[in-house]
């Protein structure tokens, strides 16, 4: 598993990145490339390993690494790529992202692989019952709308029924989407601009851009949807948008890094902004950036992943903490003596 883990993970692909550059590099050069490739934390464990030369692929002069391959290197596909392409073929969700030429085509080319895995040999016991209905042909049709409209920075109109029941009609912009493996669902953030902003046209789109407010819309609430012609000719900084919905104060945890909590932690809260931080030998800091539309389903991940990870603050999380262990605490069953 140490193998296929090093192999297909983020740290492999930033590698990669680092190793096919021919240019002499810094170690300063090393940390900017690992954090614009990868995420902030992959420092911690890529770094150590080419300063002390656990990883030997750069040829170190004084402070300057190059790599040892030459510019003519190519990675073939192994055994266990392929492989682990079948087994993802075996997801309903793969098909969401491709048309069905595609997948006969991918279906030809493995023909003769065994898969990695296969779907039966997986237990979600955290994981809620009602997950979206990923081989419906109308939840396909929208997604590929929503896909589509996104890849092109085209608005949509959608009929959407809300949490409470109601229908709402509204014309978006799709900006990204999300999946949630606690609730084995799809959202589509979503650009919602207002309607004067909407009526003035593309021209004052840069100015209409600015009064667009960002909407999370689950995908399977969507109830009809249909491409529209206009488009969005000026760029928005979603992720700005996003970071400017943040609380103040981040969610801050402390791990005990015993028994891999690290790298279980980094993979539990991947989907979050994060920025993590060495403390001591054993114990690392994790500053968690995240707004309202994502409290609850944070609160149920941190309750889950067990008891090397200690919440330290903010005040507002650590109280909505409380309250839902002891809400769980008086609907819990006795236990038997």
């Amino acid at each position: 598993m140490e193998l296929f883990s090093e192999i297909y993970s983020c740290y492999y692909q930033v590698l990669r990145h680092l190793l096919c550059s021919q240019d002499t590099l810094t170690i300063q050069d090393i940390r900017r490339l690992i954090c614009s490739e990868g995420f902030e934390e992959s420092l911690l464990s890529i770094i150590p390993k080419l300063e002390d030369g656990t990883w030997n692929l750069f040829e170190k002069d004084g402070k300057l690494y190059r790599s040892r391959l030459s510019s003519s290197f190519t990675t073939p596909v192994s055994d266990l790529e392929k492989s682990y392409l079948k087994a993802l073929l075996s997801d309903p969700r793969i098909g969401l992202f491709l048309d069905q030429e595609q997948l006969e085509a991918l279906d030809k080319m493995l023909a003769g692989v065994a898969p990695l895995w296969k779907p039966e040999q997986f237990y979600y016991f955290d994981r809620f019952a009602d997950g979206d209905s990923f081989e419906d042909e109308k939840y396909r049709n929208i997604f590929r709308t929503l896909l589509q409209a996104q890849k092109q920075n085209r608005y949509v109109d959608i009929d959407y029924t809300s949490p409470n029941g109601s229908r709402v009609h509204h014309h978006y912009v799709p900006a990204r989407l999300e999946y949630s493996v606690k609730n084995d669902k799809f959202r589509i953030l979503a650009l919602k601009p207002s309607h004067s902003a909407f009526a003035q046209g593309s021209q004052h789109e840069a100015q209409a851009s600015e009064r667009m407010k960002l909407e999370i819309l689950n995908v399977s609430r969507i109830q009809d949807i249909k491409l529209m012609s206009k488009t969005l000719s000026s760029p928005v900084d979603l992720d700005t948008m996003i970071q400017r919905s943040y609380y103040k104060e981040p969610l801050r945890l402390r791990i005990v890094n015993k028994r891999n909590a690290l790298e279980r932690a980094m993979l539990h809260f991947a989907n979050y902004e994060k920025n993590t931080t060495k403390i001591d030998e054993d114990t690392y800091e994790c500053l968690i950036y995240y707004n309202q539309s994502m409290e609850t389903e944070l609160l149920i991940e941190v309750m889950s992943f067990g008891p090397m990870l200690t919440v330290i603050e903010n005040e507002r999380f650590l109280n909505n903490l409380k309250a839902r262990l002891k809400r769980q605490r008086r609907i819990a069953p006795p236990a038997e003596l």
